[in-house]
């Protein structure tokens, strides 16, 4: 079986493989290379456009070893930047880059520039501010570029904490303070995504980060996109805070018809929970990097639905019309849903989105792979537009991103804080067991008009029993479902008093 780890090592080995430093200005710089004025109108929208109106050049890989060789161990611990040697670091700017040196998967070399007082300075690569460990790089090296960066968020003067990183094709992740792993990764765009003709993964080219002024709490970085079908012109404004928060604008120019784009794209591991148990044999209850996919739809439901490492690659499709939200969101924050003191899944941020402005008719797509990994982000969510990008055409798009505790927006109703499933009495019979919580359920006359709204396609399903415990806040609903011979069901649940829904909508496929 193909792991989505391999799937992500070769399209960052193939397509994302090596540019080399001369090369990719020659892709994307017309400039002089002595710092020059900055404008993301000319060097990054007009660069976009103009690029897209070329044949695409597959990059070359120059990569040399010992790099182009390195295990996973020996690129996380045997390199490492110097102290002191980031970006800024003794700016007192508040932030600091650190560039991140090329190896194991991450082959492909990516410009690196920082914008200060209008002008464009490329990061240069210097083997000096560079620790190889055990690698013991004793020979003098060429200007390799980088892979990626991490922003630090400086503190009392030192280089601070990463709050976020960009490495890997458009791949890009944050999180809210330092001890918290991280997680779940953005994608700057996503390209037939699971689609019988094969994933396309573009790539970041070059950044440009602008230096803040001093006490400035936002960071903004500019990055140019390109691959075989499309090339895209971001600007991401980070914020740090009690969330980290990171609103992407993109501008994208198709080189072909694009008709399965994957808009604010996000990606997570999850390898079993209590309603997918593939894995009895193992000491832990769960293993997985969020509990669920939150979306608010354009028409106000709030719909959760959990996430399952299947035996078979799962499509779902929530048609919608200018959603409100949607994200992969941890609920459960207690280290004994997990029992895993190396991972502490309890403790990965959730990623919320919330599109800036309207996106028009298309669908929340999700992308569930099966994984024999705790290493795999095998679930895959993003917005697929309804409507073709045209060949030559323009598209733009705008969105906030969340990397949070909690999500900023929460359903104003009950929510779910438990689902299981399991064989029932008879083995052609599947049982379910959903928890709701929420104030709205310690309200005894309001949970005395309490009833389930529950249905299946294909199957039937049939309540078995409704547990309401008001001091606590919390509704249980068990209910057995009949396949009826079918490989899988779409189950549907809602509380509802009188006709007034007052819960969210729990929706889940269940599969063999």
């Amino acid at each position: 079986m193909v792991e989505r780890r391999d799937v992500l090592k070769a399209a960052l080995g193939a397509l994302a493989a090596s540019i080399t430093p001369a090369n990719a200005a020659q892709e994307t710089s017309s400039a002089p290379a002595a710092n020059p004025a900055f404008s993301r109108e000319k060097d990054v929208v007009e660069r976009a456009r103009a690029l897209a109106k070329k044949p695409f050049s597959p990059p070359a890989n120059d990569l040399r070893e010992p790099f182009s060789a390195l295990t996973y161990e020996q690129y996380v611990l045997d390199i490492k930047m110097k102290p002191g040697a980031a970006v800024w670091a003794s700016e007192n700017k508040g932030f600091s880059i650190e560039p991140l040196h090329r190896g194991w998967i991450f082959t492909a070399p990516v410009e690196l520039n920082v914008v200060e007082g209008g002008e464009s300075k490329r990061i240069a690569y210097d083997q000096a501010q560079f620790d190889y460990g055990a690698l013991k790089i004793t020979e003098k090296l060429p200007d390799m570029g980088f892979s990626g960066f991490r922003v630090l968020r400086a503190q009392n003067g030192g280089e601070g904490e990463m709050i976020a990183q960009f490495q890997g094709a458009s791949f890009f992740r944050a999180r809210v303070s330092r001890d918290q792993p991280l997680g779940v990764t953005a994608r700057g765009l996503s390209l037939r995504t699971a689609d019988s003709r094969g994933e396309e993964f573009p790539v970041f080219r070059a950044f440009w980060i602008e230096k803040p002024a001093l006490g400035d709490n936002t960071l903004v970085i500019h990055a140019l996109l390109d691959s075989s079908s499309v090339t895209g012109a971001y600007r991401f404004t980070l914020r740090p805070g009690e969330a980290t928060i990171i609103d992407t604008e993109m501008t994208l120019f198709p080189r072909v018809d694009l008709d399965h784009v994957g808009i604010a794209g996000l990606a997570g591991a999850s390898l079993f929970t209590p309603l997918d148990r593939r894995r009895s044999d193992d000491i832990r209850p769960a293993a997985a990097e969020m509990n669920g996919l939150q979306i608010l739809t354009g028409k106000n439901e709030w719909v959760w639905r959990p996430l399952s490492n299947r035996n078979n690659l799962q499509l779902s499709s929530f048609v919608d019309a200018n959603p409100k939200g949607f994200g992969f969101l941890t609920r459960d924050r207690d280290i004994s849903a997990y029992q895993d003191d190396v991972a502490h899944w309890e403790q990965r941020p959730s990623l919320w989105v919330e599109p800036l402005g309207e996106w028009g008719e298309g669908a929340v797509q999700l992308v569930e792979i099966p994984s024999e990994s705790d290493f795999n982000q095998n679930i895959i969510a993003y917005w697929r537009p309804k409507q073709l990008l045209a060949n030559g055409a323009e598209a733009n798009f705008a969105y906030r991103q969340f990397w949070c505790w909690e999500p900023p927006a929460r359903p104003p109703l009950a929510s779910v804080a438990d689902a299981r499933g399991g064989r029932a009495g008879s083995p052609k019979l599947r049982r379910f067991l959903v928890v709701f919580t929420g104030d709205i359920l310690g309200d005894p006359a309001r949970v005395a008009t309490l009833k389930p709204a529950l249905t299946t396609s294909p199957g039937s399903a049939k309540i078995i029993g409704l547990y309401a415990n008001p001091p606590a806040k919390t509704c249980r609903v068990l209910f057995d479902v009949d396949p009826g011979g079918e490989n899988f069901c779409e189950l549907r649940l809602v509380l509802q008093s009188g006709d007034d829904p007052i819960s969210e909508t729990w929706l889940y496929r269940w599969t063999p």
